[in-house]
């Protein structure tokens, strides 16, 4: 079904086998059976134990045109998952003392202004952007585009300008009054951060985060270069058929623009991990790890990641969703555990809720997130 990496895990059988019927919730399939019945072609996993990845695995079909077998390699759209990592260049940026996560946007931005009537004088800044409670109203997500379709800048983004295909940002309320994800607060963060470094975006992301995390098959370039297309899945659609190109294009880099590989993406969970636990991680510094971890008080969502208790155990995670791509990233905020899962289908969804139930079940999450009988 596939390659692995780091693959001696005894408990990559019971996840990939047939499933008990004592297991409840867990499809009784074998895990190449569930993806047949909801048409994803292909799945990258990692699963992350002990603060180190315990196991990676490419399951199924990368393209179904070449019949390309997904290994540990296999490049997958991140889609939003990309705002998170871009996160912590940010905290990054704000621990080296270059950009302050409590100032206005609007002092920070160079080629582009907010405008205090947008937003009622009030102060939006990269703490309310980061974690969706900017006021900012964008309800839609963004579609990418077709490989041969011309492409906005990213002020055309912003303003909603053609050949933009969504409308403009804008703003509904005051920071901190509600919660509403906004793919278009990451883009307003994603030009912040170009106009105070001075580099294209990719160049940034892999400087400040892919670098120091030996993450060298993520890249934020789109479109994909040809060099690593060869490694890139393709999109598949809801009946697992190829779509009219392999993927679409994302200018919106921050949002949605990460291609990456659950093996980079489970790096990076574990440098968070590792830095909550002190005194830092390779990236970010303790008290900076907290900050992607720690909700603002209004909503789900710290400065990065969601954030969610389960049973008695805190878990930090992110999806996305883009054009024929799923996928999930969740980590205990404690306890060193999580993974990452990767698809190449619209109907990725209900196969990495199975993963996770399996995963989950095989490696006691929540037996160990219970309290000791006394």
């Amino acid at each position: 079904m596939g390659t692995a990496q780091d693959s001696s895990s005894e408990l990559i059988a019971p996840i990939e086998g047939q499933q008990s019927p004592s297991r409840q919730g867990l499809d009784p399939f074998t895990l190449q059976e569930v993806m047949r019945k909801y048409r994803v072609p292909g799945v990258g996993v990692a699963v992350i134990k002990d603060f180190r990845i315990d196991w990676a695995k490419g399951f199924g079909t990368a393209d179904v045109e070449t019949a390309l077998p997904v290994d540990v390699r296999t490049l997958f759209q991140a889609a939003s998952i990309s705002k998170p990592v871009t996160a912590m260049a940010v905290l990054k940026a704000a621990q080296e003392n270059r950009i302050s996560l409590d100032a206005d946007i609007d002092a920070i931005l160079k080629s582009w202004k907010l405008g205090q009537s947008e937003i009622a004088n009030a102060r939006v800044t990269p703490r309310a952007l980061l974690s969706h409670t900017s006021g900012a109203g964008d309800g839609f997500g963004f579609p990418g585009y077709h490989p041969s379709q011309p492409r906005p800048t990213l002020v055309q983004i912003l303003d909603g300008q053609k050949p933009s295909n969504v409308g403009p940002v804008f703003f509904e309320r005051p920071p901190f009054a509600a919660f509403k994800y906004s793919g278009g607060g990451m883009m307003i963060m994603q030009l912040a951060m170009m106009d105070t470094v001075g580099k294209p975006f990719p160049e940034i992301m892999r400087e400040d985060v892919f670098a120091p995390l030996g993450m060298a098959d993520s890249t934020f370039e789109q479109p994909l270069p040809s060099v690593r297309d060869t490694a890139a899945a393709r999109a598949h659609s809801l009946q697992g058929e190829a779509m009219d190109a392999k993927w679409h294009v994302y200018p919106e880099q921050a949002a949605a623009g990460l291609w990456s590989t659950p093996t980079d993406l489970a790096r990076l969970v574990i440098d968070v991990q590792q830095a909550l636990r002190g005194p830092a991680g390779r990236v970010l510094s303790q008290l900076m790890a907290r900050e992607m971890v720690t909700p603002v008080g209004i909503g789900p969502y710290a400065l990065g990641f969601r954030v969610e208790r389960r049973s008695e155990g805190w878990y930090f995670s992110h999806d996305g969703s883009n054009w024929g791509f799923h996928c999930r990233v969740v980590a205990h905020v404690r306890k060193g555990y999580g993974m990452v899962v990767m698809t190449n289908g619209d109907n990725g969804a209900p196969v990495i809720n199975e993963i996770e139930a399996r995963v989950s079940s095989a490696y006691a999450w929540d037996s160990l997130d219970k309290p000791i009988p006394r």
